[in-house]
């Protein structure tokens, strides 16, 4: 495994123009994802539940970080949780303690905090509770089962949570099973969201340079669309490639990082960074 020498102050980046290091105000989103985003909002704003299923790299964080940068924080307190394989109680403790609450001994007593914190949360008119439960797809079946009870308020007449469901494209295909009716029934806003099409890969690029403070048009056309071609428009994917191909175009000494470059380091990033 050979170590990257980072060298992209020689294309006049104040930084690496690829590290997931982005702040949430300085998130790019392209125009084929907007549509996404604000369907994300409105459901929320309107006390909805989400499911929001994709492939790995896709940019479900991305929206969801988008999303959390637009909805004020005045009016909706997010709660994230990634750990998604856990047991009833221990997920349900774990969401207690991201939140802020003690977390008891018994599932009966967890469940009943959230309850009561989110029952507080609307009596007071404060704020309305957001779960974003990620990795989704490797909930067990029984806690899949209970979240549409988390979700039932007041003899089911008050929306006063927003779930939203993120995970790989199976979680989709798991929720339409007989067994979790109940939970899919709820969830009004369900999303499938895809790779980045060519005209978005050009613009991600251009995008992540400008933000480093790079102007030039580095990646020529043709070694975008093999770039595109490769990953299928896969944002991660994108970043790694892309990095490694600054890398490349660095040590080598060229002006732009063309085609060919962009063929090498994929042929290095397929036999796991070995040149």
């Amino acid at each position: 495994m050979r170590a990257q020498t980072h060298e992209f102050f020689a294309f006049d980046t104040e930084r690496p123009p690829f590290s997931k290091e982005v702040e949430d105000k300085e998130l790019w989103v392209p125009t084929s994802k907007k549509a996404t985003v604000d369907a994300i909002v409105d459901a929320i704003n309107g006390h909805s539940h989400v499911l929001l299923t994709g492939e790995p790299g896709a940019g479900k964080t991305v929206v969801l970080r988008m999303v959390r940068h637009l909805l004020p924080q005045s009016r909706f307190h997010l709660t994230y949780c990634h750990n998604a394989t856990l047991g009833r109680r221990d997920f349900y403790r774990q969401l207690c303690g991201a939140i802020g609450l003690p977390t008891k001994a018994t599932a009966a007593s967890v469940f009943n905090a959230l309850t009561a914190y989110v029952e507080n949360l609307a009596t007071e008119a404060t704020h309305h509770p957001v779960f974003l439960l990620d990795e989704c797809h490797l909930m067990r079946d029984d806690m899949l089962d209970h979240l549409h009870i988390l979700q039932n308020y007041r003899w089911d007449s008050k929306a006063l949570l927003s779930l939203v469901l993120i995970g790989l494209p199976e979680l989709s295909e798991r929720l339409k099973r007989r067994r979790h009716r109940s939970l899919m029934s709820r969830v009004h806003t369900r999303i499938a969201i895809g790779p980045l099409v060519p005209d978005d890969t050009k613009d991600y690029i251009r995008y992540r340079l400008a933000r480093v403070g790079c102007e030039r048009s580095l990646f020529p056309p043709d070694a975008i669309a093999v770039l595109h071609e490769h990953t299928g428009g896969v944002i991660r994917d994108i970043d790694r490639i892309a990095t490694l191909a600054l890398d490349n175009a660095a040590r080598r000494r060229t002006k732009t990082v063309h085609k060919d470059i962009v063929l090498d380091a994929i042929n290095i990033d397929m036999n796991g960074g070995i040149l």
